[in-house]
């Protein structure tokens, strides 16, 4: 590791970037030859170095060798090997997290315009289009960003490893500072040594499977390292900008429009392990974080606000608040802001342990009746905050004090709000059961659309319950009741927010919508008496097909006046959730993005048609196979009209980590999306339609060229399926230790019954990225058979159109991090040779003709030419996970042989989070 090559730049913005690398691949290769001694620390070189010749040439000679050196270690050895790469990558991670936050703020300090992704710049951008004040103050009224966190089976980091790598981000951060002494210097450096030994001395790998509600407290950690903090400071930014250029917002607090979501204990999809009992504990984890965090803040703030009434004046409800506190203490009689703080305290004590059955961390100085509400919390700190401000402490309102007040109004007694979610199947199983018991005449499977939905909306006209205590319900129909019935109970016990939305996976009808509808009526979270719906009744479209036929289903659905006019109780609001995932997995990459882009143009017609506000959820995941990619762009190629100030989208995998484990990258990863938010609805920037239809027509032949040859690999070529198998890591995916969740949804090696997460993940493991480019060459040679001069519109589409330029973008992104010479040693895996060559061969060459294609369109020389940051990234790391995949190829041999023990599984999965953590975004 001390051997550490990279390219010269000569640019000196980059040199901390190098130098921090350097540092860190020292102490690292420092770290292995003492724990492990010289000789382990030779292999990683050698291997190093030979995977590099490999990589540049693709020499035989190179593979030879390296096929040897890899022979040749022990289990123990292949461990260490490992290890060492696995932890530089992380290292690495760490390192360009660090130096991006350091060039923005060198950006900040040098006065220069203010970058694409922030609000300063989408504000700016706003002025210069003319959008006034009041424009602007309606979208804050009326918006909603959320992002979703979610657990899938490709978040393979530990909280442990997690912890750590904080403290090394922490430690680099310091060396920032300015110059330091050298005891400070060697301080420092000593505890960065400290800090990578503890990496190297713990383990990367859970010994065991991780449960939901261990997924749940992963999921919490990163309201500690960023969303309960960062958040309120986001909200305190955008204020006192907008404060700074117009006098108008000077006493206008902004709505909590961002906000936060989770699937984590509410998604039951496939998931038999998300139950009744879990979503409640989830409930309860989540509200204690939030509880515990205001009673820390609430203890220093006390600590902080020690004024005394000798030297200042209170307001009479401030007094007041003081004199109810049951702080009996004679040293704070005339402290007034500690006593009403310790009063405040005791509340929220009480808050705790009656909705949580805990004790505060910190006694409380006397009882307390709890708050019954957050608005209550929130309307004493609102009285600290007024006599503040009025009694010449203003200063003092706007620090502490202030983010605690937005925290209560982001996060109240419930922290995220949980989604629940279920496939339609389920859904209609459901409902079939309770009408065979409440009408014995109704065959409800065996109804066809139209008279399942007369019979559905026919429920939802009557007040009648349809389940009985007297009835003898099989245990999923039990589950599903069960479930809602505790969701009804979070919303009373937590608040409202508590559980908001309802998701409908595989819907393809709108019987799909009103079987959740009559569920929700037994909950009591749907009352036909008072019109009321509770929640969000949210459809998935995942399938190509699904996609296709959306918008005429919720044109159907809206035309329901039953229906109608319960959305009028959610604000005449209809959330649609949309699905890259598995459309990519039905369709492939090109074809998955436009049908979405043009369901999104229907929606938007059919909405405007009934008069309905229409919300998107995009459920995204960290490859550009699952959607994934930067969110700024993304949000801005959205069709004009889809983005109606109101946006959610899905965080998954180990991108949540990469987002939102450091609290800087945390938050201007948050304010990217409120930002493109705000551009995408007041703006309409001319990216996001196309210039004229000849670029609609062009993009339907592509798609069409591109499915044909994706389903032609995937879905109809013989054999493929074991290729996948043999050929990528799927297998040793689904035993892996890192999700509650199966792989597939059935007990099959079928592609059909494959979830689409751990599809994209395996075949970002053997660097092949399939998902995020297969159909394009094909797509493009077929276009320009038809059309010779067809070139010159493909370079106009992606000058001119949002869309376009960021498909091809991601893809750019995608076929740089891809490797056909380390995918053809995943290839060599095959058992059948003939079956191996034939479709490897295709693969190659339809890899091939993508790059060339992407080249010339978007006329650069090579990969990546434009996005000098990424292709920086890609040369420093990959030589150090090139290694961990020929390490995976040899592992997986002696799997799938007789030398398949526990330590070379071990090894296997040690492989799979190295190459994730180097890649950054492969599931």
């Amino acid at each position: 590791m001390s051997a550490i090559l990279l390219q010269e730049s000569s640019e000196t913005k980059d040199q901390p970037l190098r130098e921090d690398i350097r540092l860190l691949g020292r102490i690292l290769g420092d770290t292995v030859r003492s724990q492990e001694g010289e000789a382990v620390f030779d292999i990683v070189e050698r291997i190093r170095q030979t995977s590099i010749r490999f990589h540049r040439e693709e020499d035989q000679g190179a593979r030879k060798e390296l096929e040897a050196i890899l022979n040749s270690l022990s289990p123990p050895q292949t461990a260490r090997v490992v290890r060492a790469y696995s932890f530089f990558s992380h290292l690495a991670n760490i390192a360009e997290d660090q130096h991006h936050i350091r060039r923005t703020r060198a950006h900040a300090l040098a006065g220069s315009a203010p970058r694409e992704g922030t609000m300063d710049h989408a504000l700016d951008e706003a002025a210069k289009a003319g959008i006034t004040t009041q424009q602007l103050k309606e979208f804050f009224d009326g918006a909603l960003v959320s992002p979703v966190l979610t657990a899938h089976p490709t978040e393979v980091q530990r909280k442990s490893i997690l912890t750590v790598q904080m403290q090394v981000a922490k430690l680099l951060a310091e060396r920032d500072h300015g110059p330091m002494t050298p005891e400070e210097e060697d301080t420092n450096l000593e505890s960065l040594q400290r800090a990578v030994l503890t990496l190297w001395q713990t383990a990367i790998l859970r010994a065991t499977k991780l449960a939901v509600t261990d997924e749940v407290a992963n999921g919490l950690t990163f309201y500690d390292y960023t969303f309960l903090r960062e958040m309120p400071r986001f909200y305190a930014q955008l204020e006192d900008h907008l404060r700074k250029t117009d006098p108008s917002w000077t006493t206008t607090e902004l709505p909590s429009f961002l906000r936060m979501g989770s699937w984590i204990g509410g998604d039951r999809d496939g998931n038999p392990f998300v139950t009744a009992p879990v979503l409640r504990q989830a409930m309860r984890m989540q509200s204690t974080r939030a509880l515990q965090f205001y009673l820390d803040e609430l203890h220093t703030l006390g600590s902080e606000l020690s004024l005394s009434t000798r030297v200042i004046d209170v307001s009479e409800p401030l007094r007041q608040l003081a004199e109810r506190s049951p702080d009996p203490s004679p040293h704070r009689k005339m402290e007034p802001y500690r006593r009403a703080i310790s009063g405040i305290y005791a509340r929220v004590a009480a808050t705790l342990r009656t909705l949580d059955g805990l004790e505060a961390p910190r006694h409380a100085v006397g009882d307390a009746p709890a708050y019954q509400t957050p608005a209550e919390f929130r309307a004493d700190l609102d009285i600290i905050d007024r006599s503040l401000t009025v009694n010449g402490s203003a200063a003092l309102a706007k620090g502490r004090l202030r983010h605690l007040r937005r925290a209560v109004d982001l996060f109240g007694f419930h922290l995220a709000s949980i989604d629940l979610r279920q496939n339609s199947d389920v859904h209609e199983r459901s409902v079939a059961e309770l009408l065979s018991f409440a009408d014995a005449g109704v065959d409800y499977t065996a109804l066809s659309e139209d008279e399942r939905i007369e019979v559905l909306v026919r429920e939802l006209d009557t007040n009648r319950p349809l389940a009985s205590s007297y009835a003898d319900y099989s245990e999923e129909t039990s589950s599903e009741l069960d479930i809602l019935r505790t969701a009804a109970e979070a919303r009373v016990r937590f608040g409202t927010d508590a559980v908001v939305n309802c998701v409908i996976s595989k819907t393809d009808g709108v019987s799909d919508i009103l079987e959740v509808a009559v569920l929700l009526k037994e909950a009591g979270l749907l009352r036909p008496k008072d019109k009321a719906l509770d929640l969000n009744i949210a459809p998935l479209f995942e399938t190509i097909g699904d996609l296709r036929n959306c918008a005429a289903t919720m044109d159907r659905l809206l035309s329901i006046p039953a229906y109608r006019r319960f959305l009028e109780s959610r604000g005449n609001l209809q959330e649609v959730m949309l699905g890259y995932s598995d459309s990519n997995k039905d369709g492939g990459f090109l074809t998955s993005g436009w049908e979405l882009y043009k369901a999104e143009i229907a929606l938007v017609e059919v909405f405007a048609k009934h008069g309905v506000r229409l919300r998107l959820f995009h459920g995204r995941g960290g490859s550009v196979g699952r959607g994934g990619g930067p969110s700024y762009q993304a949000i801005l190629a959205q069709p004009a009209g889809a983005v109606q100030g109101a946006i959610r989208i899905t965080e998954q995998g180990e991108v949540i980590a990469g987002k939102y484990s450091n609290p800087e990258v945390g938050r201007r990863n948050l304010e990217t999306l409120a930002a493109a938010t705000l551009e995408a609805t007041l703006l309409h920037p001319e990216s996001a339609a196309p210039c004229t239809d000849q670029f609609l027509q062009t993009m339907e032949e592509l798609s069409e060229h591109a499915f044909k040859a994706y389903r032609g690999l995937v879905y109809e070529t013989e054999g493929f399926e074991k290729y996948f198998w043999e050929s990528t890591v799927i297998g040793e995916i689904a035993n892996l230790n890192i999700g509650s969740r199966p792989a597939s949804r059935k007990k099959s090696t079928s592609i059909e019954d494959l979830r689409a997460i751990p599809w994209v993940f395996s075949w970002a493991q053997c660097r092949l990225m399939l998902p995020g480019w297969y159909g394009f060459g094909s797509a493009v040679k077929a276009y320009l058979a038809q059309r010779p001069d067809g070139m010159e519109r493909l370079r106009a589409m992606h000058r001119d159109w949002g869309f376009f330029s960021t498909l091809l973008s991601n893809m750019d992104m995608v076929l740089s991090k891809s490797n056909i010479a380390i995918a053809s040693r995943y290839a060599g895996l095959v058992s059948d040779p003939a079956l191996r060559d034939a479709i490897f061969t295709r693969i190659r060459a339809e890899w091939q003709d993508s790059i060339d294609a992407l080249l010339a369109i978007t006329e650069q020389s090579a990969l990546l030419e434009k996005n000098p940051l990424l292709a920086r990234s890609i040369r420093n790391r990959f030589p150090y996970l090139d290694p961990l995949n020929h390490v995976q190829v040899e592992l997986l041999k002696r799997h799938r042989t007789s030398d398949s023990g526990e330590q070379i599984a071990r090894g296997i999965h040690l492989t799979i989070n190295g190459i994730a953590a180097g890649l950054r975004n492969s599931g």
